[in-house]
């Protein structure tokens, strides 16, 4: 296991080992499982009385879990789960917030916005364990993910407009992407949560499963499908996300051309 601790220091990386002990208030944990599913690595929310909202070293640890994951030629497959019980992450931090002035409020959004896009930027799939509450920057969160399985009970919505305030971490634009643009509009300028089986029939998460006795059906789910990952050749997932995440930004002739470029480079037949 790799371990967070305050401002990203004390890292430790160990593949098919049952984990070291964590630094007392790390806040993000980091661990790389053996056997049949190495190559699948977890970042675990561990900020359990503040329900996983995105504090300033939260956010940190965060970032520096992003940059050791990045650049890790052994993670295939990176999944995002809580470790706080019914809760996948509340959004901001109010309590924070409130202690910031307006600069200070405006910089700290634009390092949420920063985080999403590290985690989009991921170059291996990226999965949203949701087996809990995932509201505001939770689901910009699970948004800026690849794939998201969500529990049947599980809450999301972006709630920002409720407390009169914006999506600022990339939901207004990363929503629209995922589930059209009506349906996003609908669901930012009412502030409404949904269930995860809502959230499957309108394409927000790829799937939705009953949750078990131990609360963690959507993790379960999402280690499935990052197996059913693991034997594909890792160079052309790489180039498929690119391809993809490039493509939708612009028109099909332009992406056409990126699709060109990325099958280049693995040199290899369909």
């Amino acid at each position: 296991m790799m371990w967070l601790g305050r401002a990203g220091r004390g890292l430790l990386l160990r593949w098919g080992h049952g984990g070291a002990a964590p630094r007392r208030g790390a806040e993000v944990l980091v661990s790389a499982a053996g056997g049949e599913s190495s190559g699948i690595a977890e970042i675990l929310m561990n900020r359990p009385h503040a329900r996983n909202s995105l504090g300033k070293v939260f956010v940190n640890e965060l970032f520096s879990a992003l940059e050791q994951l990045r650049f890790d030629e052994k993670v295939r497959v990176v999944v995002f789960k809580s470790e706080v019980k019914g809760v996948f992450c509340a959004g901001a931090d109010l309590k924070e917030r409130a202690q910031m002035d307006d600069a200070e409020v405006g910089h700290f959004v634009k390092r949420l916005r920063s985080l999403m896009d590290e985690i989009a930027a991921l170059p291996v799939p990226t999965i949203a364990a949701i087996d809990g509450y995932a509201l505001g920057g939770g689901l910009e969160l699970a948004l800026a993910c690849d794939l998201r399985v969500a529990a049947s009970s599980a809450k999301m919505g972006l709630i920002e407009t409720t407390r009169g305030l914006l999506p600022g971490a990339g939901g207004t634009q990363r929503l629209p992407r995922c589930v059209g643009i009506g349906l996003a509009k609908e669901l930012i300028f009412t502030g409404r949560q949904i269930d995860g089986q809502q959230a499957a029939s309108i394409g927000l998460v790829n799937h939705s499963v009953p949750q078990n006795n131990e609360g963690d059906a959507a993790y379960q789910r999402a280690l499935t499908l990052a197996k059913e990952i693991l034997p594909q050749a890792p160079f052309a997932v790489k180039m498929g996300k690119l391809a993809i995440n490039r493509g939708m930004e612009v028109d099909i002739a332009s992406g056409m051309a990126i699709e060109g470029m990325c099958y280049a480079q693995g040199g290899g037949l369909p």
